[in-house]
């Protein structure tokens, strides 16, 4: 590996050199336009030369085993352990941001856990982690760095997961998605207003990425919503949101509908109610959608998987911890034996709810 990478900073893809002079990047809808010197929006894309450059390859926020259900994921590999890591920079500016102490990052040289691809995979192997989980802030900003991450965990039989707000373009979505086994694209709202003046951002990109992720690929989809009082929870935007999921995702695809509490630049909103979530797991119920979920609430209906055929519990949760599970080696109900759509094996796992941090400077010895 040469020192140039080593160093975090390698050629990065998706970019053209424009009339002007200006590189533009090409690898989300926002399309920055830089000159020598000038990063984008993201801060971690950035000029230099006459090419493009990702700064943050090999150098994370942190690395951390968590239980899969917290990404969220119901249906991957319920109960089993996943390593979990993030960069730094967003190319959204979301003012309601969870993570926005990574994701809004400015001082790369706080990304102190350095590691390269081969040893995160291996790392994830030997801790028993049946994936890696690209998450805390966009895998779409450090594209080069996920997609060898992915390369090397499929290499040790580890699984992919990434975590996203789905903003990219056609061609880097292709590639990224192509290396991941299953995904959680957070779907902010279903307003283009709200995505404009919200994120800074549109939602139309992201509608093509959930349909490209549904129609073109087979990798495993799980959606999240942040319910935000007062700007994305009204019930005609709830039931036009239901509809076109169900329409252009159908009616397995899971769906997470997650409480909001203040932070970053908006502490002025209340959290949100538990009422609401679960107004809006009804709605998306009523449209047909089989597996909805609600989350940051403790909700032991709206946790657990059902089987749509005869309504019988499939997997009951409390909160990230698996309480019961009715599912034979197959993955059907053991009452009626329709399948439950989902990435399931014979056992589930028994991670529990369980957060271990992990330093990858050095490789541990044994599984935790």
């Amino acid at each position: 590996m040469t020192s140039t990478r080593d160093a975090g900073v390698v050629p990065a893809r998706y970019w053209t050199r424009l009339p002007d002079g200006r590189i533009e990047c090409e690898v989300c809808p926002r399309r920055c336009r830089l000159h020598d010197g000038q990063r984008g929006l993201c801060f971690v894309r950035a000029r230099e030369g006459d090419g493009l450059v990702l700064t943050t390859w090999g150098r994370s926020s942190g690395y951390c085993i968590d239980p899969i259900e917290k990404k969220p994921l119901n249906h991957f590999l319920p109960g089993t352990p996943v390593l979990s890591f993030g960069t730094a920079g967003c190319n959204l500016t979301c003012r309601f941001c969870q993570n926005w102490d990574i994701s809004k990052s400015r001082e790369t040289d706080t990304l102190a856990d350095a590691a390269p691809p081969e040893r995160i995979a291996r790392v994830a192997r030997s801790l028993g982690c049946r994936s890696v989980a690209y998450t805390y802030n966009d895998p779409v900003v450090f594209l080069e760095y996920a997609v060898d991450t992915a390369a090397a965990c499929r290499a040790e039989g580890v699984k992919n997961v990434a975590v996203t707000a789905g903003y990219v373009c056609d061609a880097p979505r292709r590639e990224l998605f192509a290396a991941m086994d299953a995904v959680n694209v957070d779907l902010k709202a279903f307003s283009e207003d709200f995505y404009r003046k919200v994120c800074t951002g549109a939602l139309a990109p992201v509608l093509d990425t959930l349909d490209y992720l549904a129609r073109e690929t087979d990798v495993w989809l799980e959606v999240t919503t942040l319910l935000i009082p007062g700007e994305n929870d009204g019930e005609a935007e709830l039931e036009a949101a239901a509809r076109w999921f169900a329409d252009h995702l159908g009616p397995d695809v899971p769906w997470h509908f997650s409480a909001f509490h203040p932070d970053y630049r908006m502490t002025e909103k209340p959290r949100t109610p538990p009422a609401t979530l679960t107004r809006a797991r009804r709605i998306a119920m009523a449209h047909g959608l089989r597996y909805v979920y609600t989350g940051n609430v403790h909700d032991p209906e709206g946790d657990t998987t059902w089987c749509h055929a005869c309504g019988a519990s499939l997997i009951e949760r409390d909160w990230y911890e698996l309480v019961a599970w009715n599912l034979d080696a197959e993955g059907r109900c053991r009452k009626c034996h329709a399948p439950c759509a989902g990435v399931f094996e014979p056992v589930p796992g028994t991670w529990g709810r369980r957060r271990q941090a992990v330093r990858l400077r050095e490789e541990p010895a044994a599984r935790l």
